[in-house]
C-alpha cells in the first residue's frame, strides 16, 4: 500500500444530514492507528456523520500528511510501530503550524499513567478501546467547537497586529504573524528558540512572573523583551514580544498611521497635551500651519476632532510599549 493509498479521503459526505451531522459536514479527521479492525469501525462511524477522513498507519506517515493536508482534528492509537502516538504527538506539538490541532487518544491502554502520558504529550483526550462510535462522534464534536472557538480569538489577536505569542509546555504554542516576522528578523531560527529562546522562558515562568513583568532575553545580537499579558485557562501564558529597536514617539506614528513626518510630529505633541501655539513653538512653525497639519491628519485617522486624534495616537503608543 503506497502513501497515497493510506492518506485518502475514505468517505464522501451524504447529501441528506441534519442536525448535529451537518455541523461537521466540512470537517476533516486523520485516523492515525494501525489495526485493520480499528479503521474499519471508526471509518463507518465517521463516514455516516459526513466527515472526511484521512488515514495513517503510524506517527510518520501522519505528519507528513498533516504538513500537506491539515486536518481539523486527530483519532490517535498510542501504540504504534515506527513511531508511537505519544511521540507523534510531541512532533505536532512542536510545529507551530500543527500545534492547535486537537488529538484524541484512542487506546487499549487503561493505566492512569498511560492516561497521564497520552494528556502530558499534548492530547486534549483520551477515548478506551473498544470505541464507542456514539461517544467518539460526541467528543469529536466537542474538540471541533473548542477549536474553532480558540481559532477564532488568534484570529482576532492576528487581527490588531502585535507581536503576540502564547507558550505552553515549554514550547511556543502560537503567535501571530508580526511576532514570527520579528522572530525572523531578529534571527531567532528553530534551533536559536530550542538552544536559547525557550529555556530562558521556562526558567522565567518557574519563577511565576506577574502580568506585565518584563525579562529581557539574552544571548541574542537582536534586543528583544517578553512581557507577559496573562495565564490562560488552558495552561498556556499569553506574551507580548518587545521590538528592542522599535520606532518610537513621532515616528512610530509616523509608519503605524501613514502619515507625513510633520504631521506624525503635530500628532506626537498633540496627544502630550500640547496646544497648538505650544506645538507650534517645539517645531518652530506658526500655529496656523499646525492647524492645517490636523486638517490633513483628522481624515487619515477617521476622527474628527484634537481629543480623538490624540485618543487614536494614545492608544498605539500604549500597544507598543
Amino acid at each position: 500500500m503506497t502513501l497515497s493509498d493510506k492518506a485518502r479521503i475514505i468517505g464522501d459526505q451524504p447529501n441528506d444530514m441534519s442536525g448535529d451531522k451537518a455541523s461537521m459536514r466540512n470537517d476533516v479527521v486523520l485516523v492515525v492507528d494501525d489495526s485493520p479492525n480499528a479503521l474499519s469501525l471508526i471509518n463507518d462511524a465517521l463516514e455516516g456523520a459526513g466527515l472526511d477522513i484521512l488515514v495513517a498507519l503510524e506517527g510518520r506517515q501522519a505528519l507528513t500528511i498533516c504538513q500537506r493536508i491539515r486536518p481539523d482534528i486527530i483519532l490517535m492509537d498510542a501504540v504504534m510501530p515506527v513511531m508511537d502516538g505519544f511521540e507523534t504527538c510531541r512532533a505536532l506539538k512542536a510545529d507551530p503550524h500543527l500545534a492547535a490541532i486537537p488529538v484524541v487518544f484512542m487506546t487499549g491502554l487503561t493505566d492512569t499513567d498511560d492516561i497521564v502520558r497520552g494528556l502530558d504529550s499534548g492530547g486534549v483526550d483520551y477515548l478506551i478501546k473498544p470505541i464507542n462510535p456514539n461517544e467518539l462522534l460526541a467528543r469529536i464534536r466537542v474538540h471541533l467547537n473548542n477549536a474553532r472557538q480558540t481559532s477564532s480569538v488568534h484570529s482576532a489577536l492576528d487581527s490588531t497586529g502585535q507581536h503576540l505569542l502564547t507558550v505552553g509546555e515549554g514550547q511556543i504554542r502560537w503567535a501571530t504573524p508580526r511576532a514570527y516576522a520579528l522572530l525572523h528578523r531578529a534571527e531567532v531560527t528553530e534551533a536559536v528558540q530550542a538552544e536559547c529562546l525557550l529555556p530562558q522562558i521556562r526558567s522565567w515562568l518557574e519563577h511565576h512572573p506577574s502580568e506585565q513583568d518584563r525579562m529581557r532575553l539574552r544571548d541574542l545580537d537582536y534586543p528583544l523583551t517578553l512581557k507577559l499579558i496573562g495565564y490562560q485557562s488552558s495552561g498556556e501564558v499569553l506574551m507580548q514580544l518587545i521590538d528592542g529597536r522599535k520606532p518610537t514617539g513621532a515616528e512610530l506614528l509616523k509608519l503605524e498611521l501613514e502619515l507625513t513626518e510633520r504631521e506624525a510630529e503635530v500628532l506626537f505633541w498633540l496627544a502630550n497635551g500640547k496646544t497648538n501655539r505650544e506645538i507650534a513653538e517645539i517645531l518652530e512653525i506658526s500655529p496656523r500651519t499646525i492647524n492645517k497639519h490636523l486638517e490633513q491628519i483628522f481624515p487619515k485617522l477617521g476622527v474628527e476632532n484634537r481629543t480623538a486624534a490624540a485618543g487614536v495616537a494614545l492608544r498605539l503608543i500604549a500597544s507598543h510599549e
